[in-house]
């Protein structure tokens, strides 16, 4: 009886349920990540996708501008969790000073849905992102007049560097949570 009590008050009390798509202590979410970058397009930038002495995730690379370059990401598929009531996205993080994306996709659409956050170099930051502030965009191109991120058809999710900063990045992943 008392954990049903506990259970049913929990969310009055600001308390919530996290599942962790990506989480280094526990080795979730660490393997299957691809890289997508702008030589799809005909760019130079180059990144790769490792895990460092820590166990932390690290995306990183050198973004080039040349031959209309300008972009480097990494994604991982999504399948099987059920993200219908989340709430928001917290993602901990330390970066290099640049300034990076969180993108999600459903497959039922072409857009990603895309959140920009700005690391501080060498510092662990935690973000919290509400669902409704990732906004579509399409190869750089930001939708006004279309649909929000509907969480329970997400089938993917990333981070990305573009917006022509150009040269060395790092960013350092501690984990991605769905928040209920």
């Amino acid at each position: 009886m008392k954990l049903f009590l506990i259970l049913l008050i929990a969310p009055a009390l600001g308390f919530s349920q996290n599942i962790d798509l990506v989480n280094t202590e526990k080795r979730i979410g660490i393997k299957n990540w691809s890289r997508v970058n702008d030589d799809v397009m005909g760019g130079i930038s180059t990144s790769k996708i490792g895990i460092n002495n820590d166990g932390n995730l690290v995306f990183s690379g050198v973004l080039s501008l040349k031959n209309n370059g300008g972009f480097a990401s990494m994604r991982l598929d999504l399948i099987d969790l059920d993200l219908e009531k989340v709430k928001s996205f917290k993602i901990k993080f330390k970066g290099d000073g640049n300034s990076y994306k969180l993108r999600f996709r459903q497959n039922d659409r072409r857009v990603s849905y895309s959140h920009s956050f700005k690391s501080v170099k060498g510092k662990w930051i935690e973000k919290n992102i509400i669902v409704n502030e990732f906004k579509p965009t399409w190869r750089g191109i930001n939708y006004a007049n279309y649909p929000d991120l509907q969480t329970e058809k997400i089938s993917s999710m990333g981070l990305q560097i573009s917006d022509k900063q150009e040269g060395a990045f790092e960013l350092e992943l501690k984990y991605i949570k769905a928040v209920y």
